[in-house]
């Protein structure tokens, strides 16, 4: 199955429904393609660099101190959800990254280095139903390594229920494409 690398903070937003979208460009090996959605279903993969306090949003510092504390060791990773691709776009415009602040926790000067960080691309905005799975810890393998977005994990999940209920998720996801459109 596909994995997609996050920051351990997002993939504890996203499992507690704090967030239901991720902003990409793409990691530094994509720089000239950018962002692409390799599969519609992927495992989030939490990562452990990158992240400070700075990037994320004062009421949200809390899931940053839980997943440094609680960082896998051993060349282990704990696989804890994935998720699905319901819609997607690109977005260019302030006014529209703006308007999509309160699905995410990343903090607003974080939002803007982003942004400016190949300035020519446009920020990808992928809006995802997430499931939490039972702990799966699964060695890290040497291809999982660098700054990519997307891994194959050639390992099987456990079906999952999802974080939102059908309610809350299509109201989001309703907002999301009136923002995006």
């Amino acid at each position: 199955m596909q994995g997609l690398k996050e920051w351990a903070t997002v993939v504890k937003a996203l499992e507690n429904g704090d967030q239901c979208i991720i902003l990409r460009k793409g990691g530094i090996l994509e720089t000239a393609s950018g962002f692409k959605i390799e599969s519609k279903k992927f495992v989030l993969f939490p990562t452990y660099e990158h992240q400070e306090k700075k990037h994320i949003k004062p009421e949200f510092h809390n899931y940053l101190k839980t997943v440094k504390e609680s960082a896998p060791q051993n060349y282990h990773n704990l696989i804890s959800s994935f998720a699905e691709v319901l819609a997607e776009a690109d977005i260019e415009s302030d006014e529209k990254i703006n308007a999509l602040n309160s699905f995410h926790i990343w903090s607003e000067s974080y939002i803007k280095e982003r942004k400016n960080w190949k300035p020519e691309k446009p920020l990808k905005a992928i809006f995802l139903k997430v499931f939490k799975i039972p702990v799966q810890n699964i060695p890290i393998k040497s291809e999982y390594q660098g700054c990519k977005s997307w891994i194959n994990i050639n390992e099987q999940f456990p079906s999952g229920k999802a974080v939102l209920d059908e309610q809350n998720l299509n109201s989001k996801l309703k907002k999301f494409v009136e923002i995006i459109n």
